[in-house]
């Protein structure tokens, strides 16, 4: 069956809800400073009215990430549960509106949809409370099998693993995806997420469920229980996976076996908020992936959203990616 999606995504559908803040109010709300904490309804409401000034915008890691594919011109879909509520309804129009493909049926009864209230304090740093909601009812009935078979590259995300149903659909994606041969790509998420299922993530490589890992430094150091980023790194390399590693102002390593490949950060004018820098990094390496670029510009492409991205408040590009990288010379 020939592809007629070149990344799908499947994710946690968030709506995030940004604002400012400083690490007394972070202290004052018992927060953890740049985790991501989950939190129950009681208390994402108590957060929803103690907010101040904030920005609404559509999120969620996975959905982050194809949207920034949708950006670069590639052909991208999405696969994740809202609830059929106001915030629901703004999720699938904001999604559908950048020519993302996004047909999963929405929730009619249950929770309400899934938010995340991040703050930015003045370093740029986010930390996020995450009310996963309608999200992690994701179930194996939403997955398309049709859709997961026409995509070249799936792209799980690792925050799913926090809930039997979500975990359930994100197995399904992966043994079809598998079976009909595409490339299957997981994302650590969080140093956290990573703590909570270290060992569970590792099986997923063994056992080749997936064969594309994406993870920040401290992710990588959490996977391995080391303190030592090359021994890590080295880790990565016995698990014979394509890992994708970002350093931050480092850029970025790639390593299959014995083989590696490096890309350098792009400079940027001023540091405004980090939330969605792996996200969009995520794209630009899937975008390049999907479009069989070398490795190098694999990590280009990504490193360019990743600075496009930590310019502005939110985690969605502000202009095309696939301009932006025109103008760099960079071509997919």
């Amino acid at each position: 069956m020939s592809t007629t999606v070149e990344v799908l995504g499947l994710g946690n559908s968030l709506v995030d809800i940004l604002a400012y803040a400083d690490d007394d109010y972070l202290n004052a709300q018992d927060m953890v400073k740049g985790a991501m904490n989950l939190i129950d309804e009681d208390r994402a409401e108590a957060l929803y009215a103690a907010r101040v000034d904030p920005r609404v915008i559509s999120g969620g890691s996975a959905a982050n990430t194809i949207v920034g594919v949708a950006s670069f011109g590639v052909a991208s879909a999405y696969i994740g549960k809202v609830r059929h509520d106001p915030l629901g309804d703004a999720f699938v129009s904001d999604i559908r509106s950048t020519g993302v493909a996004f047909s999963t049926p929405p929730a009619a009864h249950g929770p309400a949809t899934g938010r995340c209230f991040i703050y930015v304090t003045p370093d740029g740093e986010r930390t996020m409370n995450t009310y996963l909601g309608a999200s992690s009812y994701l179930s194996p009935p939403d997955v398309d099998e049709a859709l997961v078979r026409a995509a070249k590259v799936i792209y799980l995300e690792g925050y799913m693993w926090d809930r039997p149903a979500a975990k359930s659909a994100f197995q399904k994606a992966g043994a079809i995806a598998r079976e009909a041969g595409r490339q299957v790509a997981l994302t650590l998420s969080d140093s956290f997420c990573v703590d909570r299922f270290r060992g569970e993530f590792i099986e997923l490589m063994r056992s080749k469920t997936v064969d594309t890992i994406f993870a920040n430094t401290d992710e990588i150091l959490s996977l391995y229980e080391t303190p030592h980023f090359d021994e890590a790194l080295d880790a990565l390399r016995a698990e014979g996976v394509l890992g994708v590693v970002t350093r931050s102002e480092k850029g970025c390593i790639v390593v299959e076996g014995e083989q590696t490949w490096e890309a350098p950060a792009f400079p940027i004018a001023k540091l405004v908020d980090t939330t969605g820098a792996g996200d969009m990094f995520a794209a630009g390496f899937l975008s390049g992936l999907a479009r069989d670029a070398d490795m190098t510009t694999c990590g280009r492409l990504g490193a360019l959203a990743a600075a496009e991205i930590i310019q502005h408040l939110g985690a969605r590009p502000n202009v095309s990616l696939e301009m932006l990288a025109s103008e760099k010379g960079i071509r997919i």
